[in-house]
């Protein structure tokens, strides 16, 4: 792939960027968006589950753990079967930690995909069952699901000899609808005085804009910014028992988000992503790049037919250097986004150079937005 084929193709991606920020900046309601889209209620979470758990019927690829065959005495024990762990062998028991997401307003009876990851020595978990796992929150006794059933890797692996195959991770599965709950997460919306909604992306100019949305569709003091990622709302007397219908209507309602100038350099593919609201100082740029090129090549010195001598090898090498001419290019103040990039691409940056550019403008003070290299 050539350079220039490459510089293109870079040009490419930041022409759409800038042309996804025009579109943007059209007008105030072709980049309003709902406030449903930009916060969350305050204690309407997903809760994380986890338990420890046996797979069984592995064909030979289980663990041989210590505390494997402890968990599986216990097991059998609870089950009426009396066994030593020091006489157990495991060559189809795995052990292994069960994760799954409980949603904020699951129902007893719903099922969840539950992940199962092997934390022994097992070698694959291909064909085996998971047997009844409870499944816990951070509060310490509360079982909120049951996870059991067949595992699904996606994969598979093999090995005979000193030759294996595998497809995907094989120590890890999930099991589609593997958990059923058993118990609902405690959230309760009616009866609220106040609800707080909390901004996905804090920032001071958006959260007083949401609460000037409310007041104006719900009355003076229906809203309040309390931190740039915090609006409290009230909830009026009538609606505080069909709290949903309340809601409903509020995150609705139009809002346009404000955010800090930010350009986001990523230097392994390339792309270059600018906010509309990144400005610079007026500056003189000029960048221009040296190339220097060694070059080796292996001789052989070797005498005439029937004389006298022996043959030698040697090398020569070579180095030439070549620096590119580049025009002491002038931005002027204030420039638009569009006009940025037109004036960096008039003096022909790559990606690589544009990210020191950039850099060098930071450490200048002339450039008015955050930068983030990835």
């Amino acid at each position: 792939m050539t350079n220039q084929f490459r510089q293109s193709r870079f040009w490419m991606r930041v022409a759409f960027v800038l042309l996804v920020g025009a579109i943007a900046s059209v007008g105030p309601s072709a980049h309003a968006i709902r406030i449903k889209d930009v916060t969350h209620i305050q204690g309407i979470r997903d809760n994380q589950l986890l338990g420890y758990g046996l797979v069984v019927g592995l064909n030979g690829t289980g663990d041989g753990s210590d505390f494997t065959a402890q968990a599986l005495a216990s097991y059998l024990s609870r089950n009426n079967v009396q066994v030593n762990p020091d006489d157990i062998t495991l060559k189809n028991v795995a052990s292994v930690i069960v994760t799954a997401t409980l949603p904020p307003f699951a129902r007893k009876g719903d099922k969840l995909d539950v992940l199962v990851n092997s934390i022994g020595d097992a070698s694959s978990l291909q064909g085996g069952t998971l047997l009844m796992t409870p499944l816990t929150s951070a509060t310490p006794g509360m079982v909120f699901a049951v996870a059991q059933g067949p595992i699904s890797i996606g994969g598979f692996g093999a090995k005979s000899g000193g030759t294996s195959v595998a497809k995907n991770h094989v120590t890890v599965g999930r099991i589609p609808n593997g958990a059923l709950i058993e118990r609902e997460p405690p959230i309760k919306l009616d009866g609220r005085s106040s609800i707080d909604l909390i901004l996905e992306s804090p920032d001071y100019t958006t959260a007083q804009r949401i609460a000037e949305v409310i007041n104006f569709n719900q009355g003076p003091d229906a809203a309040r910014a309390i931190t740039a990622a915090e609006v409290r709302v009230q909830v009026p007397e009538d609606y505080r028992e069909r709290l949903t219908e309340f809601l409903s209507g509020i995150e609705r309602l139009p809002v346009h988000p404000d955010q800090r100038a930010r350009i986001v350099v990523d230097e392994r593919t390339g792309t270059v992503v600018m906010g509309e609201d990144v400005r610079i100082s007026t500056l003189a740029l000029a960048h221009g790049s040296l190339t220097i090129q060694v070059t080796e090549i292996e001789r052989v010195s070797q005498p005439e037919a029937f004389g006298e001598g022996t043959t030698t090898a040697f090398s020569e090498t070579g180095v030439s250097a070549q620096e590119e001419s580049r025009e002491l290019a002038v931005i002027e103040e204030g420039v638009s986004l569009g006009e940025v990039v037109r004036s960096l691409n008039a003096i022909g940056v790559t990606p690589r150079d544009l990210i020191a550019i950039l850099q060098s403008m930071r450490t200048l003070g002339v450039l008015q937005a955050e930068l983030i290299i990835q």
